[in-house]
C-alpha cells in the first residue's frame, strides 16, 4: 500500500471565461474542476518533458472500478441432468404409444 504524499493548496486567479471553459470540460470528463486542472497540467508538463520522475499518480476519487469480468466469479450453473421433469434427454427413445 502507498502512502499518499500531502498535497500542496494554491490560491489560483482565472478569468471568469477560462473558469467557467474548465468547469464545463470538468464536467464532461466527469472530473471536478481542481482534478480537470491537475489534469492538463500534467499533460502540459509530460509533453514538455518536465514532467519531474518522482511526482505522484493521479489520485484515484470516487467509486471504485466495476470488477472485470476475468475477475468476477464463475456464474453457478445447474447440474445437465437437472432437466425440467416435462421433457426428455435429448438422446432418449421416444415412448412407446
Amino acid at each position: 500500500m502507498t502512502v499518499a504524499s500531502p498535497r500542496k493548496s494554491i490560491l489560483l486567479r482565472l478569468d471568469p471565461a477560462i473558469h467557467d471553459a474548465l468547469v464545463r470540460w470538468a464536467s464532461d470528463e466527469l472530473r471536478s474542476t481542481n482534478a480537470q486542472i491537475e489534469f492538463l497540467l500534467r499533460k502540459a508538463l509530460a509533453e514538455a518533458g518536465r514532467l519531474p520522475r518522482d511526482a505522484g499518480g493521479m489520485p484515484r476519487r470516487g467509486r471504485p472500478r466495476k470488477r472485470r469480468e476475468a475477475d468476477a466469479p464463475e456464474p453457478e450453473t445447474a447440474p445437465a441432468d437437472d432437466a425440467p421433469p416435462d421433457t426428455a434427454p435429448p438422446d432418449a427413445a421416444p415412448p412407446d404409444t
